[in-house]
């Protein structure tokens, strides 16, 4: 073998080593996770590895750190007597790792919710439910994608802001007493500000969603409060069982206080 292949073999040995290692470290350093615990949750005691009552779906594969898919379910029953009324989603090494609050009616049902999150670095991704009898309940998935916080916007900005605020109000198997699938889409940059302009030589200033609440006949279905790590169009998908036919409403609000509404008769 020349000693230059042997080198190079040498030197992405030690690299792919070093990668492991890091992903090791990350996944198993508690330090950051104790910290946001103590800032959001206090003292309260956090169950842990609540696999009888939550999993998060993420891919095996990230292919684009920038819209990363991630669906939470709820594996318990949720009845009126006992269910999930919040679901936190926390990224532990993102620039703002609350990443998302939902909070939930009892309605929805079993919990079934999808959305698409930037990941800014390897790190774990949790997501704590609290109960209605004040219970706190985890799971979490360690995740290696990064980049996405920073990544430029997917598409021309030009187009972007054309299409700002138009929202997408969708739904599937639509029937009274029947489980209905909805998703609201809303075309916003959702910029991050860590996102740098090539031609303004300027990073882009933040703007993004802050607030989604969707509503049927105006009964609260989800509060949803938002934050930077949720990707550019920001995107909700649950399902829930109507009980009598009526209007679903979405009302979404961005950081720069401007209010968007979409309306669906079902």
């Amino acid at each position: 073998m020349p000693p230059s292949f042997k080198s190079s073999l040498i030197l992405l040995l030690a690299a792919l080593l070093f990668n492991q290692v890091s992903i090791a470290n990350e996944a198993k350093d508690p330090s950051v996770w104790q910290q946001l615990k103590t800032v959001h949750f206090g003292q309260r005691i956090i169950h842990d590895n609540a696999t009888d009552i939550l999993f998060i779906e993420v891919p095996d594969k990230v292919e684009d750190a920038a819209i990363m898919p991630i669906t939470i379910k709820s594996l318990a029953a949720q009845t009126p007597q006992y269910h999930i009324k919040t679901l936190t989603l926390i990224v532990d090494n993102n620039p703002q790792p609350y990443s998302a609050v939902f909070h939930l009616s009892p309605k929805l049902g079993a919990i079934n919710i999808s959305t698409r999150i930037r990941m800014d670095n390897f790190s774990n991704v949790r997501v704590i439910a609290e109960m209605n009898d004040d219970s706190l309940h985890m799971v979490k998935r360690f995740v290696v994608a990064s980049g996405g916080c920073s990544a430029p916007a997917s598409k021309d900005s030009e187009a972007s802001i054309s299409r700002l605020g138009k929202i997408l109000l969708r739904t599937r198997k639509s029937a009274i007493f029947k489980t209905t699938t909805v998703q609201v889409i809303i075309s916003h940059p959702n910029s991050s500000g860590m996102q740098f302009d090539s031609q303004s030589r300027h990073f882009i200033p933040a703007h993004y969603v802050t607030n989604i609440d969707i509503s049927f006949n105006d009964e609260m279905l989800i509060n949803a409060e938002l934050g930077i790590t949720i990707s550019e169009d920001p995107s909700i998908r649950f399902n829930f069982i109507p009980e009598m036919a009526g209007v679903l409403k979405a009302k979404i609000t961005d950081s720069k206080q401007a209010v968007y509404v979409s309306e669906k008769t079902l």
